[in-house]
């Protein structure tokens, strides 16, 4: 079982920008994907993007497209999502898992998650 820590949340202004970090305990994540989802008050926990590591592929929710970008520190087995132009409806508890690329889907057990509060 994979550990995944993820932590940087706060509270930000409506356009203002935050960066998550989700460290790892794995020795390496090469070939696998990761990614972060985000569950918001009354929702269900969604996809938000996901990288491969090694290969730099990415992919995005439609709704964080152009302001949200993903990224990994290979030697610090750590995962980012800089968030940029942030909105009130990205107010979530924002989580790091490892992706089934294509689904879109978690693989391990959820962690504490974030909290990303945006106020308008």
């Amino acid at each position: 079982q994979v550990q995944l820590v993820e932590s940087g949340g706060g509270l930000v202004q409506a356009g203002g920008s935050l960066r998550l970090s989700c460290a790892a305990s794995r020795r390496t994540f090469n070939s696998y994907t990761t990614g972060w989802f985000r569950q918001a008050p009354g929702k269900e926990r969604e996809f938000v993007a996901a990288i491969t590591w090694g290969f730099g592929r990415t992919n995005y929710a439609d709704s964080v497209k152009g302001r949200f970008t993903i990224s990994v520190d290979d030697d610090k087995r750590t995962m980012y999502l800089q968030m940029n132009s942030l909105k009130s409806e990205d107010t979530a508890v924002y989580y790091c898992n490892g992706v089934n690329f294509g689904s879109e889907t978690p693989i391990w057990s959820w962690g504490p998650g974030t909290q990303v509060t945006v106020s308008s």
